[in-house]
């Protein structure tokens, strides 16, 4: 198996790496209370004693909170990027550093250095995969069947990833078990709207310094991560277009009070586009043709190919980086097309790219944490497919957040759960 060096050996120095790193860790952990709790809880209990855990992941600051502590639960883990432009080296360089910790993520590895640093988690033979885009399964399955049988379950956090693995569970090709973290509530509902909405707005405007009000603003895909760009855009007082081939969800958008269209109508009208839909071609050659001048494009999927590039560059007669994180496409009628984080995901991609809020993202990890611990603990419960995540644990993790924010809800009485619960009750 090829495998890579770790990153500390890769750094011209890596104790400056570390310190920045570790200082970003714990800021982190001082604002996410779900995960200070279930570390507390782990490293008491060791509920992942002799389990090796592999994953790839964003490898920044709140990622490695979640490493640190499923690392305190006495597990050992090997992780990697999920995305080239993710990796904070600082955070990379910290992780590695742990005792029980062996990080293999570097900033802008690509192509043959990104499997490398796969094959290189894989080497450790995990018991447990932590996924971000399924790109850890696939490899397990396509080039490490060897491995399957000692691998318990494993989770993956987004929306593409999800989808990746239904397809493959739909075709029989997924021959162990994982949950999808992505579409149990407490990450669904926040994560991916307010995280989303939040975060790939916030970078976009930093990396431009351009301001949201009064801009036509495209959302490609009205789902959950589209209704929260939306959403926060039009509250900052952008006109909000919304472009989707789902009817449903265009009506939906449509009575939430969006311009509704087909893409090749926004293109003429829009300002900044944002693709949230997980799939290609979105945004195509058909669509630069109508752009305006100055328009700008950016990406809040997990994969770079929303945006066609390679038609861009068709299109453009020069092209240069016209700001940090701003690459300028000039056509040959003198119109410029700016693209954001060369395509890729926004909010991580981008100079700033310092990824969603830490207190929703202590949300999604600690559904991460509870679902490594749930496979460890009852493994033999759990088929090879995907997985919803039980609601016991989900609730488990509001109930964490709750009690941490001092908000405190009602129950329901003995009577109305017999209620509830019963169909003999007339009306």
């Amino acid at each position: 198996m090829t495998t890579a060096p770790a990153i500390s050996s890769r750094l011209d120095d890596p104790e400056s790496a570390r310190e920045t790193g570790r200082a970003k860790i714990d800021w982190a952990f001082e604002h996410m209370p779900i995960l200070s709790a279930l570390r507390e809880e782990f490293d008491a209990n060791q509920p992942l004693a002799g389990e090796t855990i592999g994953m790839a992941m964003h490898v920044e600051a709140k990622t490695a909170a979640l490493v640190e502590t499923m690392a305190d639960a006495g597990a050992e883990i090997a992780i990697t990027g999920c995305n080239p432009l993710s990796t904070h080296d600082g955070v990379s360089a910290a992780l590695d550093a742990h005792e029980s910790i062996t990080s293999y993520a570097e900033r802008g590895a690509e192509g043959e250095a990104y499997y490398d640093a796969i094959d290189a988690v894989l080497a450790h033979e995990p018991t447990v995969t932590v996924d971000d885009g399924g790109d850890l399964v696939f490899r397990v399955h396509e080039d490490h069947p060897e491995l399957i049988d000692t691998i318990i379950g494993g989770t993956e956090e987004t929306t593409t990833g999800v989808h990746r693995l239904r397809a493959m569970d739909d075709d029989d090709a997924l021959e162990y078990p994982v949950f999808a973290v992505n579409d149990t509530p407490m990450k669904r509902l926040f994560d991916n709207v307010h995280g989303t909405g939040e975060s790939a707005l916030a970078n976009i405007a930093m990396t431009t310094n351009l301001s949201w009000a009064g801009k036509d603003v495209v959302v490609a895909g009205y789902g959950d991560c589209g209704r929260g760009v939306a959403k926060k855009a039009a509250g900052q007082n952008a006109n909000v277009i919304v472009t989707e081939v789902e009817p449903r969800r265009a009506l939906e958008a449509h009575m939430e009070g969006y311009d509704v269209m087909p893409m090749a109508e926004a293109a003429e009208v829009g300002d900044v586009f944002l693709t949230t839909t997980g799939n290609k071609n979105v945004i195509t050659r058909a669509h630069f043709e109508r752009m305006d001048d100055g328009v700008v494009l950016a990406n809040a999927g997990h994969f770079d190919v929303e945006v066609n590039l390679d038609h861009l560059s068709e299109l453009a007669v020069s092209e240069r980086e016209a700001r940090e994180g701003v690459r300028e496409y000039e056509l040959a009628d003198g119109r410029r097309l700016n693209v954001l984080a060369e395509g890729r995901l926004v909010n991580l991609a981008s100079p700033i790219g310092l990824g969603h809020p830490v207190g929703v993202m202590d949300q999604s990890f600690g559904v991460q944490a509870v679902c490594v611990r749930e496979f460890v603990a009852n493994r033999e419960e759990y088929a090879a497919g995907v997985h919803n995540v039980p609601d016991e644990l989900d609730i488990e993790i509001a109930e964490i957040k709750l009690a941490a924010e001092g908000v405190e809800y009602d129950a329901l009485t003995d009577d109305q759960a017999e209620y509830m619960d019963s169909w003999q009750h007339g009306t």
